[in-house]
């Protein structure tokens, strides 16, 4: 995971510990597509302990190879429609004004979901450093079921 988020380009690396403990602690509100036994991608998240009803998806990641076959999607919706059966509403994500692709994987969501999808920057340039760009919250929901899962082969929560 700690080579495929590096591969992306765009997201802020943890190290490997960081991720192991990650896939311990919070695989249920994690996903992995593998394809041929190779990472194909994976989104990390958690459910906000102050609002359960909220996933906070925290790095999407698909590897070179992979792009632009609606695998990130796919994995958005298996993630969701599972963490809806346990009380979710919302998803929440931050993306800086320069992650297209975020930006488009997220409204293209909420559109399939008939959801509302809200933006508001929760972490400014100024908190997070120079050189980093603004961290815009997009907030989905709420979320009806059954959610537009689009399920595909190797996508596994």
């Amino acid at each position: 995971m700690e080579r495929l988020a590096r591969e992306s380009g765009g997201l802020d690396v943890n190290s490997g510990y960081a991720y192991l403990l990650w896939c311990r602690d919070f695989a249920d509100t994690s996903v992995v597509a593998r394809a041929g036994g190779r990472l194909a991608g994976f989104i990390t998240g958690y459910r906000r302990p102050a609002a359960p009803d909220t996933l906070f998806v925290w790095q999407v990641a698909v590897g070179p190879d992979f792009r632009r076959r609606g695998l990130a999607s796919r994995m958005l919706g298996h993630l969701t429609a599972a963490a809806c059966e346990r009380g979710v509403r919302f998803v929440e994500a931050t993306v800086t004004p320069g992650n297209k692709a975020s930006q488009h994987l997220f409204a293209s969501f909420a559109a399939a979901n008939d959801a509302r999808i809200t933006r508001d920057v929760l972490f400014s340039e100024r908190e997070l450093g120079s050189g980093h760009e603004p961290e815009v919250l997009h907030r989905i929901g709420p979320l009806a079921r059954p959610i537009a899962a689009r399920r595909g082969p190797g996508v596994r929560g």
